[in-house]
């Protein structure tokens, strides 16, 4: 029993305390990430430099990583413009319909429904014209069209302008969503529902 002990310690390797204690040699690399200026607690996406107009750092999905910058830029200020369209027309058609009892619908959701296949074959070819002959310019340009018939342009600060139209056009964005789920989820429309509120 005595010989299997010995024999035992004799092949045990032998700690030190320094041994225990020393760090170790080979240094990890440091892993450093730059927090995102609009989601802090999120990595700040690698495209998004802060050089164009209106970048945050908002990309919670980090798209920037998969598409085109120039054409995702051009692409969120019409998505933006469309937006304000959609916005304002869903107000004002509350009001304002065309002579044929058709069109008399109050509701946004429901006069959808009430616009003929006709109609809808007229909207429809009228947006693609308008696409195809736009397209080439609005990704090439910044989606800069040239339109401006109050001369805006020319009395203002351009970078001042095109952010305060990119703004609007993402509070638009998200306006015409709530109109949207609000009226479907009330049955009413929008200015109608004012009327309604806390009842």
């Amino acid at each position: 029993m005595f010989a299997f002990v010995s024999s035992f310690t004799a092949f045990r390797p032998s700690f030190s305390a320094a041994a225990l204690s020393a760090p170790s040699t080979s240094a990890r690399p440091a892993v450093t990430m730059v927090a995102s200026r609009a989601i802090p607690f999120l990595e700040a996406p690698s495209k998004l430099d802060g050089s164009r107009i209106g970048d945050s750092g908002f990309d919670p999905l980090y798209l920037s990583d998969y598409l085109d910058q120039d054409y995702a830029a051009a692409g969120e200020l019409k998505n933006g413009r469309v937006a304000m369209l959609a916005t304002v027309g869903m107000l004002v058609q509350e009001f304002v319909h065309l002579p044929n009892p058709m069109f008399a619908e109050a509701n946004p959701i429901k006069a959808i429904y009430a616009v003929p296949v006709e109609g809808w074959v007229q909207i429809l070819v009228a947006i693609t014209i308008i696409e195809l002959a736009t397209f080439k310019k609005t990704y090439e340009s910044g989606a800069d069209l040239g339109f401006d018939p109050l001369g805006m342009g020319s009395k203002g600060n351009m970078e001042e302008l095109k952010l305060k139209e990119l703004k609007n056009g993402r509070l638009a964005m998200l306006a015409s969503i709530g109109f949207i789920f609000q009226t479907i989820t009330t049955g009413k429309p929008i200015i109608a529902q004012l009327t309604t509120l806390g009842q």
